[in-house]
């Protein structure tokens, strides 16, 4: 069963913007509210590696990388969260996962390609 669907990857030019977004569709209302919600990616040739992430009670969380530039934001009533990407690079060229995550159960999205071109 398909827990997790991202979509707005695309191709992009250095310093433009892209926004993700993942929906949880067959996710109950309330265990998608009580789940951590996070965004992953991974470069080729690269491990997978966390972006941001945004808890139960909203607090964020984002690597170095992207402070800053990128910010996750979550709307529980459509389960869905959102990573918008500002002043992207060529480095933030990779394929976005979205995961949920709760008491050790997680779950994966198929993952959207980004392209960031210079």
């Amino acid at each position: 069963q398909v827990q997790l669907v991202e979509s707005g990857g695309g191709l992009v030019q250095a310093g433009g913007s892209l926004r993700l977004s993942c929906l949880a569709p067959r996710m109950i209302f309330s265990t998608f509210r009580g789940n951590t919600m996070a965004w992953y990616r991974q470069a080729p040739g690269k491990e997978r590696e966390l972006v941001a992430a945004i808890s139960d009670t909203g607090t964020t969380t984002y690597a170095d990388a992207v402070k800053g530039r990128f910010t996750i934001s979550r709307n529980n009533g459509k389960k869905t969260i959102y990573l918008q990407m500002d002043s992207l690079k060529s480095e933030d060229t990779a394929v976005y996962y979205c995961n949920s995550e709760n008491g050790g159960v997680r779950f994966w999205g198929q993952g959207t390609q980004v392209t960031v071109s210079s």
